[in-house]
């Protein structure tokens, strides 16, 4: 809830602008997953929120197909304004400097994605920064601790760094290449320098004190409270307040953790995109169903094997998601499952791309941050800016895995009964490259379901339909395509309109779907383009619409064939929505704090995984679910087979997060670099409690867990199950209102919209979701959810 992102420790101004400069939402749920490589900071001083490259999917969740990574080749093409839409967006503003023929420095009605290239970066992010540092300076000479002579210019300065560094780190995201990437390396620590002394400006840190100390205080909205106390909080965890020779070690700290989380994600990109496993004898991925064969054949033929087909081969195997998930969970050749496992855990863990060095370096510096800030632990520093606390998170996570552990024993026994009575020779030895193999195999005879058997039944134009008409439905809005109206970064992007009731432009968002290998970053993640803002608005009345872009990894259309999904696919794009409507419907003006800015970290995934439930709804599944040659619905038993499944495994599911939130905890709050217990110590410590089968010995999932080196969730993974917790409940309002009744479920959402939707993070989330749900959140409707309520245990 990014990609995201891509942030998040790293100072206050740095992290809105960073935030805002990558945010993603990342959202999407999978079986050891993605990753992003944004290194943005947490929240920035002077910011709005924004997040790691956009919201990272969890690493593990009930839904677990599509953070992986995958991708293939696409061309990119330039769209074009028809002049009768022209006028539906207004210009963003940026000043002009130095050579005007660098796309990044141009006045736009939408960002020129289709011609920035890696020349423009170097002279284009150096000309904006000496722009904005003359900027800064004046606002340094004339402020005063008002809204139109400290807030507005600083929200400029903010936005124009923001907008352009977010176009390319979205480039670098979703079409990586060396040049990109040298040229991004090269300006990141001028850029980080800038974010540093704006974040650290003595005169706007006391410009805010004195607005919250003045007798007008009393009388702002909760939005401006809410900016000023933020940007205090957070001027002093950028260290502002610090003497001159701590701020410069801090800053050498920040510098030097930018550098580390951007090799860190390249390391985990560079590595995955190396491993390559070409198969000709089709008996050793007996088992792999049609569509992965055809991916396999068509990454063989992108590889220089012109004629590779699905049934004769070659093929290759890779570590991007669709292929690993497809030979985890299919493929019948154990010693192909083992192999493809190991290199998946031991990814970026040797030669060149060992990411072992930089995790150590990373843990070393944030603790000597916190110091710094007088804190005693980097945990400390990331819950200065979050709902929970570090005592309430441990509790929350113990809670549920109390709640996880007997029904996740439960489900490896299960694996081994069910495996032992399928003649499995290895069912009394289960290990990790079996259990999705065998866990899928007890799935379609439990429920009768196979995966890939559905999905003709998910066409992504037909999703597409149904995930619209539902937010029609629920929160009276209208989607529209809109292609050609924004230029675009590949032919495969679409662009779309959000109206409201009366037609009305309100929003607008870019969907970019299918898997790149060679270019794009695996995953998924909402990121925002630009936020909606009272104080840039183009004409000077109406407020500047927000822009945001969705991106998934999904398995690309093969053949004549659309792109058909996994059922775990449709509820990553109802998730990564989810973070977009929170960005695009929003109604708070005051830029610093609309939409996803100005968030708390552990609440930000709550509209995305509230989403996810609606794939459950029969209404909504079976108005998306049309077999797209025939258009027969999903047969009803099957839906209802659908719904029993939703708790399969939830205890393991559930148990796996819990595992990657405590890891993360126990190594930014007790572990101490350099001592003797190592970081793979750590996780092969907590992994007692908090895993049925240990992790191997030479096991190195640290060193792709980009979620908390190169992505916003360091001492935050918890986040993804705190934001459960209130997704669920919130959900739960809509079931006590009765599912099945349209008047009752219209209300509802409306006043979903009205509060969790609308008022950004201009008020406390805890306070928004009172003013929803009329009490505090509660967790029994997620254990209820996940059919956890009644366990007990004694773990």
């Amino acid at each position: 809830m990014a990609e995201t992102r891509k942030l998040h420790p790293a100072g206050a101004v740095l992290l809105i602008i960073n935030l805002l400069m990558a945010s993603r939402i990342s959202l999407s749920r999978s079986i050891l997953l993605l990753q992003r490589t944004n290194n943005h900071f947490p929240y920035s001083h002077f910011t709005p929120k924004r997040f790691p490259k956009s919201y990272p999917c969890p690493l593990w969740s009930s839904s677990f197909s599509l953070c992986l990574q995958t991708l293939h080749k696409s061309s990119t093409t330039t769209a074009t304004t028809p002049p009768s839409i022209s006028n539906c967006y207004s210009s963003i503003s940026m000043d002009p400097v130095a050579d005007e023929a660098n796309p990044l420095l141009q006045d736009f009605e939408f960002p020129p994605f289709d011609v920035v290239e890696a020349k423009h970066v170097r002279p284009g992010i150096r000309a904006l920064l000496k722009n904005l540092e003359s900027d800064l300076e004046e606002l340094e000479r004339t402020v005063e601790p008002s809204w139109p002579k400290l807030v507005e210019p600083l929200e400029k300065i903010v936005d124009q760094l923001t907008v352009v560094w977010g176009m390319i780190n979205h480039l670098k995201a979703v079409k990586d290449s060396p040049e990109l990437r040298a040229a991004i390396e090269e300006v990141q620590p001028e850029k980080v320098k800038f974010q540093l002394r704006l974040g650290q400006s003595k005169p706007i840190y006391n410009a805010f004190k004195a607005i919250q100390d003045s007798p007008q205080w009393p009388s702002l909205s909760d939005a401006r409270k809410r900016i000023v106390e933020s940007q205090i909080k957070e001027g002093v965890l950028n260290g502002v307040a610090l003497d001159d020779d701590k701020r410069e070690q801090f800053n050498k700290i920040e510098q030097e953790l930018e550098r580390l989380s951007q090799k860190f994600g390249e390391n985990v990109l560079d590595a995955t995109k190396k491993f390559e496993k070409i198969i000709t004898d089709k008996k050793d991925i007996e088992g792999l169903p049609a569509t992965s064969l055809g991916l396999a054949a068509q990454i063989a033929v992108s590889k220089g094997h012109t004629d590779a087909s699905a049934e004769k081969g070659p093929w290759i195997i890779t570590l991007d998601a669709p292929s690993f998930m497809s030979v985890m969970q299919h493929a019948r050749n154990r010693g192909l499952r083992e192999e493809i496992y190991r290199a998946y855990v031991t990814r970026a863990s040797s030669g060149d791309l060992n990411n072992t060095a930089i995790i150590d370096e990373i843990l070393k510096l944030r603790l000597e941050k916190a110091k710094l800030l007088g804190y005693n632990n980097y945990t400390e520093v990331s819950m200065a800016t979050k709902m929970a606390t570090v005592e309430k998170a441990e509790e929350l996570l113990e809670k549920l895995r109390a709640a996880s552990w007997n029904a996740a024993v439960q489900d490896m026994e299960d694996l081994k009964i069910f495996s032992k009575n399928q003649g499995a020779m290895e069912a009394n030895d289960l290990t990790h490259w079996d259990t999705s193999f065998w866990a899928e195999r007890l799935r379609e005879s439990k429920y009768d379901i196979n995966e890939e058997e559905l999905r003709p039944f998910f066409s992504l134009p037909k999703v597409m339909d149904g995930l619209f008409n539902l937010a029609k439905t629920i929160f009276g809005i209208d989607i529209e395509p809109a292609d050609g109206l924004a230029p675009v970064w590949n032919s495969d992007v679409k662009f779309y309109c959000v109206k409201d009731s009366l037609g009305s432009p309100i929003a607008y968002f870019y969907f970019d779907p299918y898997s790149r290998p060679s270019e794009k970053r695996g995953g998924a993640w909402m990121d925002e383009v630009v936020s909606r803002s009272r104080v840039l608005s183009p004409n000077g009345t109406a407020p500047r619409l927000p822009i945001a872009h969705m991106v998934c990894n999904q398995t690309p259309p093969v053949g004549d064939k659309p792109s058909l999904m996994t059922f775990r696919e449709v509820e990553t794009v109802f998730h990564e929505f989810g973070h977009a409507l929170q960005h695009m419907l929003t109604k708070q003006d005051e830029g610093l704090v609309a939409g996803i800015r100005g968030i708390e970290w552990d609440a930000v995934e709550l509209p995305s995984q509230f989403m996810e439930n609606w794939c459950y709804h029969r209404e909504t599944l079976m108005g998306i679910a049309k077999h797209y040659e025939t258009g027969e619905s999903l047969p009803e038993e099957v839906y209802l087979k659908l719904l029993a499944a939703r708790t399969f495994r939830a205890g393991s599911f559930s148990l796996r997060q819990i595992k990657f939130a405590s890891l993360d905890l126990e190594l930014h709050t007790k572990y101490i670099p350099g001592a003797l217990e190592s970081i793979y110590d750590v996780d092969q410590r907590v992994s007692k409690r908090t895993q049925v089968i240990p992790p191997l010995p030479e096991d190195r999932f640290l060193c792709g867990f980009s979620h908390i080196f190169a992505g916003g969730y360091a001492a935050g993974y918890y986040s993804y199950k705190w934001a459960e917790v209130l997704s669920a409940d919130a959900f739960s309002a809509f079931e006590d209102a009765g599912l099945d009744n349209h008047k009752a479920v219209k209300e509802t959402g409306h006043k979903f919209r009205e509060t969790i939707l609308a008022l950004g993070g201009g008020k406390a989330p805890l306070e928004v979701f009172v003013e929803f749900r009329g009490r505090e959140p509660s967790p029994e409707a997620l254990l209820r959810h996940n059919g956890l309520l009644s366990v007990t245990t004694s773990a």
